[in-house]
């Protein structure tokens, strides 16, 4: 048995999140006030009792999923259980660096509360969706992307062979919904998150980014990661700073990522953070087994 660990993003939010987690466990709490103290923000609060309102905002968001996520991590450490790689889709992708001891616990904290502050802040004006199209193949939802006429709307994540998301203009986007049932779709389900994420839409939230991305310094992987941009394994070659800029305006290559984990051996899933989207994608491309958390 091989274990991967994946770690999911933005829309696995609900409030309550890690509730039991955080109540039960004293190195839970301690992780949570470890962000605090290094975000300023109340994370327990905001995740455990806050407004939806307040926890849908991203730069709330990402921080509040990561701290779950990096709390779990420790709890499935105390019990011994590691993974052979690791995976996270968008924001999860910050979490697998940590893990991989790329990118340290506080410097990785820093520079998700400032990715969460752009991509809220630096937002194009206008009204954004994101959407997940089920049951048409990757090419297929390109072809509605392309026929689409009152908008901008872009391909964001290639989630499964069948569930790819789009990310664009509201009017665009139930234009999109129109065309891609008329071609087959078996549904479209509107996303809870709210932005041209992994478009080029995103693009002076990226260049403002690479500022802080400058001032980190990464280490080696420990453990190897999968990286969104093209569902490849980090070499310790890349640039992780170039990769990170382009990973928030490319569109996010999971189904891809999936596979190269099963390709190097992986065959047993564990998905540590808030629900269980990540599980159901394992599940539907029947890549291997998937454990629920142990913890």
């Amino acid at each position: 048995m091989k274990i991967g660990f994946l770690f999911p993003g933005q829309g696995s939010q609900s409030i309550g999140m890690g509730k039991d987690l955080y109540e039960k466990h004293e190195s839970v709490r301690k992780i949570y006030e470890k962000v605090k103290d290094i975000t300023g923000i109340d994370v327990a609060k905001i995740s455990l009792e806050g407004e939806i309102e307040e926890l849908s905002k991203t730069q709330n968001t990402q921080l509040c999923i990561l701290t779950m996520s990096l709390a779990m991590l420790d709890l499935l450490d105390k019990q011994n259980i590691k993974a052979e790689a690791c995976a996270g889709l968008s924001l999860g992708e910050y979490t697998a660096l940590i893990y991989s001891k790329a990118l340290s616990f506080e410097e990785g904290v820093k520079l998700v509360q400032k990715r969460g502050e752009y991509m809220q802040n630096l937002l194009p004006s206008g009204e954004w969706l994101m959407a997940a199209i089920i049951g048409l193949t990757a090419e297929k939802v390109e072809e509605v992307c392309g026929k689409v006429k009152s908008g901008f709307i872009a391909v964001a994540n290639y989630n499964t062979a069948e569930q790819i998301v789009v990310s664009g203009e509201k009017n665009a986007i139930e234009e999109a919904e129109t065309i891609a049932k008329a071609m087959g779709a078996k549904k479209v389900v509107v996303l809870k998150t709210v932005g041209p994420f992994h478009t080029p839409k995103l693009l002076e939230a990226s260049q403002v980014f690479r500022n802080d991305l400058e001032k980190i310094t990464f280490s080696e992987f420990t453990v190897p990661v999968i990286k969104n941009l093209d569902g490849t394994v980090y070499k310790k070659e890349d640039s992780i700073k170039e990769i990170l800029e382009k990973h928030i305006i490319s569109p996010v290559r999971f189904s891809k990522s999936l596979e190269t984990m099963s390709n190097i051996g992986i065959d047993t899933f564990i998905e540590v953070g808030p629900g269980k989207t990540l599980s159901g994608f394992v599940k539907r491309m029947k890549l291997g087994t998937v454990l629920s958390s142990p913890i």
